[in-house]
């Protein structure tokens, strides 16, 4: 439920005591105002559907330096002006490009099966003609890292953990950190190959990528997700205490280093051009869907706010700027590369949010911000509240790409969306542009317009300062 302002002034004031040394901030009454009036004509505006529709349809899948990186980029750029953004530009990010040709995987013994197979990102080919090896099973990260090497030599590691669906997708952390550190840790142990089951949440024959690191100086091993019926199977086999024999076969590997570039747009303040709110998405995505919930729709959510904003007939007071960052997936670099370009304006920057958690309702407003912005936080709850927007925690890291700007002293906010199903989508050949609910979408845009404006109209800052938050930065 909507947190009464009277009870958030009451926790802020003793620490706010001298209003001369530690002023509130707040919002006018007016940019409230507006901003109710911004709020409804978003939920009304089909313009974030329309551009995903456009850059699924027209662009399609975005892995991170493919020819669609380009083609995804001259995209932004285009519509960005066509919005009516004030300034627009590019600044590069250059990062190792690692492709996927072919891949393909089967039980061969003690029974044949084939296997509903994808790579994960960074991984290493297998031989030519493919690799054969015994399977060991391992129901948890922490069962492998117990196990004695002997154990492990010379098989193909399979770890099954299964995730659940929740609405704040809790469940992502435990399959996420199989993916990114299994393989590296079955290297170690002298595993030949390394199979996961997929970190999703569907039934589906549908293998969730992802990506996944290695030590700067170890080993690296063919590593690759199967389904979770496909891993059903498996497991099943394996339980009816046969020796079980997998095949894989994976064509893909690093090739060379790749320049892309964040897409950036403003629409600049009236008074304060030189303070930012900041809003965005990652403009990549994995290469077997059409990244239509990642993150296509948080790119069409951020560029159709500050749209939308760019529209009313007063620029707000402070700059908007929205980012369509690059290689998100891989490891964040594109917000890598914004913060190693704006680390100086860090104060700059008064308050971020990225959107990458699918389209559906956003639902949550967490907030990490100094004592004293709470009551402006409150009165953005005022307005989103009606959106079924409830007040979460002070937490917040902004967002995988915002993260290292928040973690150097950003202020920053989760717009936390519904993942109840995301995870039945994430990283598959099933994320596509039918999956997006207009309405909801159109919810995510009516938060985002709101909140943006509020912010940029605020009487005060959020207190963003060099060391002034700390925060992890999050599995992706």
């Amino acid at each position: 439920m909507l947190r009464a302002l009277p009870i958030a002034l009451a926790a802020v004031l003793p620490q706010a005591a001298d209003a001369r040394t530690a002023p509130m901030t707040t919002i006018p009454d007016a940019a409230v105002k507006t901003a109710v009036t911004l709020r409804d004509d978003a939920g009304r505006d089909d313009t974030a559907y329309e551009l995903l529709r456009s850059l699924t349809s027209e662009i399609g899948a975005r892995l991170a330096g493919s020819e669609n990186d380009l083609r995804a980029r001259e995209w932004a750029v285009a519509r960005f002006k066509a919005l009516g953004y004030d300034k627009v530009w590019t600044e590069p990010v250059t990062y190792p490009r690692w492709v996927r040709r072919s891949e393909s995987a089967a039980l061969v013994a003690p029974y044949r099966h084939t296997l509903a197979v994808t790579a994960l990102g960074n991984s290493p080919a297998t031989p030519r003609e493919g690799l054969t090896a015994e399977v060991a099973l391992f129901d948890s990260l922490d069962a492998l890292k117990a196990a004695p090497a002997e154990a492990v030599k010379d098989k193909i590691v399979f770890v099954s953990v299964r995730m659940k669906a929740h609405r704040d997708g809790h469940d992502y952390g435990k399959g996420s950190r199989v993916r990114s550190r299994g393989p590296a840790l079955a290297a170690e142990k002298g595993a030949a190959g390394f199979v996961l089951r997929s970190a999703g949440t569907d039934s589906n024959r549908f293998p969730h990528t992802g990506v996944t690191t290695w030590d700067a100086k170890g080993r690296q091993i063919p590593a690759a997700a199967i389904s979770n019926p496909d891993a059903d199977l498996l497991e099943t086999v394996i339980r009816q205490g046969q020796p079980v024999q997998l095949s894989l076969n994976l064509d893909c590997g690093l090739d060379g280093e790749y320049t892309g570039a964040n897409v950036i747009a403003e629409i600049t303040g009236s008074q304060k051009p030189e303070e930012i709110i900041i809003l965005g998405g990652h403009l990549d995505s994995w290469d077997l869907g059409t990244g239509a919930i990642d993150d296509g729709a948080g790119v069409a959510i951020s560029m159709a706010a500050g749209a939308l904003i760019g529209q009313l007939p007063q620029a707000p007071r402070r700059t908007v700027r929205v980012v369509a960052f690059a290689n998100e997936e891989a490891g964040l670099y594109g917000g890598k590369a914004y913060f190693a370009a704006h680390q100086a304006e860090l104060s700059r920057h008064v308050l971020g949010s990225e959107a990458d958690f699918g389209g559906d309702r956003i639902w949550k407003l967490d907030a990490s911000v100094k004592p004293e912005a709470l009551a402006a936080v409150d009165q953005m709850m005022q307005v989103l509240g009606p959106l079924g927007v409830i007040r979460g925690d002070e937490r917040a890291h902004g967002g995988p790409d915002l993260s290292p700007m928040h973690a150097a002293g950003m202020a920053a906010m989760n717009l936390v969306q519904d993942g109840t199903r995301y995870f039945d989508l994430h990283h598959t050949a099933n994320d596509t542009f039918d999956k997006i609910d207009p309405a909801q979408l159109a919810q995510n845009v009516a938060v985002y317009a709101a909140w943006a404006y509020m912010a940029a109209e605020a009487d005060g800052d959020f207190g963003s300062r060099a060391g002034a938050f700390k925060n992890g930065v999050e599995e992706h």
